[in-house]
This record gives structure tokens, sequence and C-alpha cells, in this order.
């Protein structure tokens, strides 16, 4: 959560407080304020960010480009990259669009002033939509590889929607395929008539008869979204846009991609059918998860599900290239959102659905088929790397089953992103680490890694070759001194494994030099998340490091790429082994690093973060953290109450045992609830929420920063009225990167 702005921001509230960049004024009570109020200590005034060469500060991590991932095309000699770059100058992000030839990393940058989507549609044309003047329309741009260059863009059609994003496009059938909102008539012919009657209703009145009344930031509106196909062919030298637009979901009371976060990875098509995921339309969305997968026909009809029906949520549903099989990613348990996913494969001709992963304690992110339909390459979380494992796809059995398979770890660092399997034994992929932004990357010779694995061999990683094909970031981190990240291992709560983490040391770190640097503990959300080799613009341990800090992350309890069990062991548990193991890798640093200057450490944690500084606070005597200071961003004030407010009820009734006044979660969460213990607080806290937090309301950020007011402990609050669970605006993270915290 990391923000900008160019300026000094003033915010009057009661109190105002006024942020600076280079240095912040004092914390007080306005004139007004009753003569009863607290006295609140003033706050140091000396702080300064270190921006010189060797540092990453947080303006330097916001302009570096950020970069997507590679979508390369059907013959694999070139890929495309979208960038966003952000300018403090005039307060934008501008997009372009890389095109990459994979043969050398020759690129040639593509600018795209108005953004918008781009995907190939051969192997020499991208499709660009542009949302511009209250019309969105589909151009086409033809690149040259001698020299690698674009021509003109074309303008093809305008749709009748300006909604349109995640698209896909099926060359052997000539059809594109998109998201769209639409109106509970499924047409997006009648969208724009629908949307100025509503518009003008003349009220801005919401009624609702069920729950999921919101979500995430929105208030959920009568439209929702749907599959739009359409034909799009090469006519000659002219792409023609077909005028017939089929909603495969029309009249099913399905909605796909899943919202808020759906895309892409939620449908894909082949020649014939489209393949998506949909949450169970009997079942009522804020207390369940389960989500089923259906095919349906290119014209809409023969919708099939293929899913048991009785499982939780669904993801990453995919085609074999052959066309003859599909599969996807299902956790279990519905209601539990965490649940380890397995991959599952659907025998289409067979008509026989088999899982075949049930054994291996990994939980895929996204699969993919191999080029020859025999591989399935999974992109996985572990040990706080994002790994890319091979899966042999064995013979179909009989009947619905479980198989056993062994699946290969073909990367070893950094966290993968995007893996396409393209011709001659290669794919493409985007990795960041720690010290690098997403960058494009090769890897070959996995023709040998597929012979190995269908025979039954362990796959020979060293017959594979990772090359990096780009440089995007170089110019901007050169000269940074950044720490890869150091792994390390504690004695925690679990029985039977260790605990991890990563300490990431400033510049000019030297052992032996005790009490020199101060440390920071950073304490990730989810809770079943976890800190990765990965990069970040919201919580990124080098800007940390590189303002002095000795930055710890610990993956206690709850975090995910360990193993299921470790994950399980927060449930019921967030204020237990969870935090006991934060206190146990935080008390094993300040042995193993005596450089670490004990009066001058602090705690900074988002979401389940958020929630466990309350429970580090010194005036907890339990505990023996001994911070001087804690940045609180979104965190649970009160557990309970969360049960009521939060928009996805099934969180907190599978976290907690059951609804908020059922007496298992009545016992769990008072046992843990900050809001109990809030009369032992002492230690000075930056309390940032977003107003359009529905996860976690923002009265959850104004309670607390109410509390610590009235016992009159230094506290800060910083609102974002546009922000939600995450801080996205670029301005408002420089904020919330640069604003002191004691």
């Amino acid at each position: 959560m990391v923000s900008r702005g160019a300026r000094i921001c003033v915010m009057r509230i009661l109190p105002f407080l006024q942020l600076g960049f280079a240095a912040q004024v004092p914390l007080y009570y306005s004139s007004i304020s009753p003569a009863s109020a607290p006295q609140i200590p003033q706050m140091a005034t000396d702080f300064t960010l270190s921006e010189g060469a060797n540092a990453l500060s947080p303006q330097d991590m916001l302009t570096l480009p950020r970069p997507g991932v590679p979508l390369p095309n059907d013959i694999g000699d070139l890929a495309i990259v979208p960038i966003s770059t952000y300018s403090f100058q005039d307060r934008k992000s501008h997009k372009s669009l890389s095109v990459i030839a994979l043969s050398d990393g020759r690129t040639y940058d593509i600018p795209l002033p108005d953004g918008g989507d781009a995907f190939w549609l051969d192997s020499r044309t991208i499709a660009h939509v542009v949302t511009k003047d209250d019309t969105q329309s589909l151009y086409t741009i033809p690149i040259s590889t001698s020299p690698l260059s674009s021509d003109l863009s074309s303008h093809v059609g305008s749709f009748p929607i300006t909604t349109a994003s995640a698209f896909r496009y099926s060359s052997s059938a000539q059809r594109l395929v998109f998201s769209a909102y639409v109106y509970p008539d499924g047409l997006v012919e009648t969208v724009r008539e629908q949307d100025t009657a509503y518009e003008n209703r003349g009220n801005s009145g919401l009624v609702y008869d069920e729950m999921f009344e919101r979500q995430w930031d929105t208030w959920v509106g009568p439209k929702s979204k749907a599959l739009i196909g359409v034909s799009l062919a090469k006519v000659g030298a002219k792409w023609v846009l077909g005028e017939t637009y089929v909603n495969v979901l029309k009249g099913t009371g399905l909605s796909s991609p899943v919202e808020p976060f759906g895309e892409t990875d939620d449908y894909d098509i082949s020649k014939t059918h489209a393949i998506f995921t949909a949450k169970d339309p009997q079942l009522p969305r804020a207390v369940h998860t389960r989500q089923n997968i259906y095919l349906v026909a290119h014209d809409g009809k023969d919708l099939r599900q293929l899913t048991s029906g009785v499982q939780g949520a669904t993801h990453s549903p995919v085609f074999s290239p052959s066309g003859d099989k599909v599969a996807w990613l299902e956790l279990a348990l519905d209601g539990h959102e965490s649940d380890r996913a397995k991959v599952v494969i659907y025998d289409l001709k067979e008509n026989v659905r088999f899982t075949i992963t049930e054994d291996w304690d990994r939980s895929p992110d996204s699969i993919v088929f191999s080029p020859s339909s025999t591989l399935i390459y999974a992109t996985t979380g572990d040990h706080a790397r994002i790994k890319i494992f091979g899966l042999a796809v064995p013979p179909t059995p009989p009947s619905n089953a479980t198989i056993t398979t062994r699946p290969t770890a073909l990367t070893s660092s950094g966290s993968i992103s995007g893996f396409t399997p393209i011709p001659g034994g290669r794919a493409t992929f985007a990795l960041s680490s720690l010290t690098s932004p997403n960058e494009v990357y090769e890897l070959s010779g996995l023709d040998a890694t597929e012979r190995d694995l269908l025979a039954g061999r362990k796959a020979d990683v060293k017959a594979t070759t990772v090359t990096r094909l780009t440089s995007f970031s170089s110019a901007g981190l050169q000269g940074k001194d950044l720490s890869p990240g150091k792994d390390f291992w504690f004695k925690g709560t679990a029985e039977g494994q260790d605990t991890h983490g990563y300490v990431i040391t400033p510049p000019g770190f030297e052992r032996g030099i005790n009490g020199k640097w101060p440390a920071v503990l950073l304490i990730h959300g989810g809770p079943e998340s976890a800190w990765f080799d990965q990069w970040s613009t919201r919580w990124n341990p080098n800007v940390f490091a590189s303002q002095g800090y000795v930055v710890v992350a610990i993956n206690p309890t709850g975090s995910t790429s360990f193993g299921q069990k470790f994950t399980d062991g927060i449930n019921k548990n967030w204020g237990g082994r969870p935090i006991q193991d934060l206190l146990m890798g935080w008390k094993y640093i300040l042995r193993e690093y005596p450089e670490i200057d004990q009066n001058r450490t602090v705690a900074a944690g988002a979401s389940y973060g958020g929630y466990a500084i309350k429970r580090l606070d010194p005036g907890n005597p339990e505990l023996g953290f001994g911070f001087k200071a804690l940045v609180c961003h979104d965190g649970v004030f009160d557990i309970a109450f969360n049960g009521y407010a939060t928009d996805e009820l099934f969180f907190f009734n599978h976290e907690w045992g059951g609804r908020p006044w059922d007496p298992a979660a009545i016992e769990a969460s008072r046992k843990y609830s900050p809001a109990y213990t809030v009369a032992k607080w002492s230690t000075p806290q930056l309390t940032i929420h977003g107003s359009k937090d529905y996860r976690l309301p923002e009265s959850d950020g104004i309670g607390v920063f109410h509390a610590l007011q009235q016992l009159g402990v230094p506290s800060r609050l910083l609102i974002f009225p546009d922000e939600n669970h995450w801080v996205l605006n670029a301005g408002n993270r420089y904020v919330c990167s640069s604003t002191r915290w004691s």
C-alpha cells in the first residue's frame, strides 16, 4: 500500500493533521477540542525520507515501469506485454505495449495513450480495444519483424456497450469472446437504453431483498457480468466484426467471470465451446463459495455442468489443445476460500471426471495444458516462492476417480505469473522477486521434461534453460542497493515443521556493530496468504530497508505454500498460534541480529496484519514484543461485528466456526477480539483505512483511532475516502509510504 503525492496534503478533520513528505508537523487537538480531552504528547518532527542514489525511495518504486504478463502469439516468435508507468509530473499512469522478439529479446514499444486491452488475432496482428467518448472500439495493429515495428492501426468496429473486457479470441472458431455487464434481459443491445433510464430514475435508492448487497468496493446494481460472443474474421486484407452478439449465459441465472477479481482466468474457449466458472445460482452468494464449472456451445446451447455440485470454489478452467479434455482447480469445502486447490480433469469424450493431485500438499493458483495436451503446468506457491510444476496427464480411468501424480518443480526462485507454453518445447512467463518487478523470461527444454514425466521418471530440471528477455526496470534500479532477502527458519507452534521468514537488511548493514539499526516487523494479510520472493508496490520490504530498517517478514501459522495443515492452523485461532509464531520469530531475529536497536522497533500490518497489530501492543501483558510504534492498515477491530458487517459472510463463518451469534463463534471471537483489550493499549499507532473498504468497513479504523485518542495514546488517522481494502491510487500510495508514524 503505497501512495504518492507531490505536495503537502492537508486533511481538515477534528483533530486535523498535516502530512508533509520531508517533515511532519505534530498531531494535536484543535482549539475547539474540549478541555477534558487527554493530552497527546507531541511527536518527533526530524524524520526525512532517504532518497540517495543507492536507496529505493517510495517515489523510485512508484515510477518504475509496471509490466504485466507476456502474451505470446500462436507461433511463438513474438510476445506482447502491457506496461503502465506513473509520472509524478502530470500525475498520470502512461500505458504502452511492448512487443518482444522471443529469439533475441528485441523490444518495440507502442504507446497507448487511451489505454485499453490488447491481444493477438494472428501471429502478426494485435487487437486493441479503446474506450473513448462513451464508445468502445476495436482496432488492429499490424506487426512486422524486420525490423521489429508496427504499422498504423485500423478501426474494425465498435461494440454496443462500453464495459467489454477480459477478451479471448479463437482463430479456429473466428470468434471473439469477452465479458460485459448486462441487465436481467441478458441483451447487450438494450444496455445503453436501460443505463439511461436507470441514471435518470430520479433517486439514488438501492433496494435489496437478499444478501450480497455490496462487494469489495461496489454496491451491487441491476447489472451482472456475462460472457458475450461475436464473430471476428479476416476477409481478404480486412478484419470484419460481426453484428450478432450472443450472451451464452442468457436465461441461465449464471454470471461469469466471478466478481470482484475474475478475468480471463475464469473462462476459456475452444473452436466450438466455452468453459467457465460461476457461482452456484441456487445458493446465497454471501454465505457460500461454491462455484460450478460449466460447458456451453458458442451459440449458447447445450449448457452442461461438469462439477459434482457438492464441492467448494473452482478456478482456472482450461481446454486442452486437443479439445477432448478440460481441467480446472477445485476446492473441496464450500465456505472455505483457502482450502487446498486440486487439479481436476474432465474427459469430454468419455464423460469422466477425475482428480490427479489428491495427495499433493500444495495448492496451485493456475494451470495450463502443454501444446501436446499430455502435460499440465501448475503455477504454485511452495515455501514462499511461486514456482512452475509439471504434471503428466494420466490415462482416463473408467469412472470418476482419484489418481496420484508426481508433480515436479521446474523453477526454484522468485514468483512466476502468466506461464504460457509455446511451440518448440518452450514457455514464456513473468518473474518478479524482492529485488525486481516483472521481467519476461523464456523456459526452454520442456520437450525433454515432458518425455521424462510421461515415462514416469523424475524430470531432469538441468535439461531446461531459463533465459531473461527484458530489462524494463534496469535503468530505474541501477545503483540501488537492494537486498534479495535471507530465508530463516525457527521453531514455531507447528508440529513437525519449522516456521519461515525473510530478513531484508538495509544498505550499508554490517554485522558486529550492535544496537545500530532500527527494525520493522511486517505482518501479511489474508490471513491465508504469505510473504513471497515477490515484488510489491504496496508493501515493499526494500523500500523500508532503504530507509535504514532491518525488515523482518514472517510467515506464521495460517500462511500458504507450506502445506494445508499449516494454513488451516489459524482457523478459530487468529490471536493464538499465529501471534505466538510472530513472537517466537521476532525473538529469534533479535537474538540472531544484535545489531538491531531494540529501542527503535516498529510493527506494521494490513488486513489480518492490521488485526495482529492490536494483539502486539506491549500493553498486552502476555506478550513481549517491545515495539515502540505500530501501523495498522484496514485491520479488524471488533471481530464479532465484522461477522455482521463484512461483504463475504462465508469468510467469518468459516474462520470463527459459525455465524457471529452462534455459541462457538461467540467464544472464539471474544477470546481474540482486539475490542476487548482496548484498555491495555499504550503504543503510538498510525491507523490507515479506506472508506470504500466493504471487506473491513472504515468504522474499524475510526473506532481504533477514537479509542487511542481517548486513552491519550499518540495516534494518527489516515483516511482515504476513495480507496477500498487496498490503496491503489498512486498519489495515495505515496502518502502511505512517506507518512511518519512516530
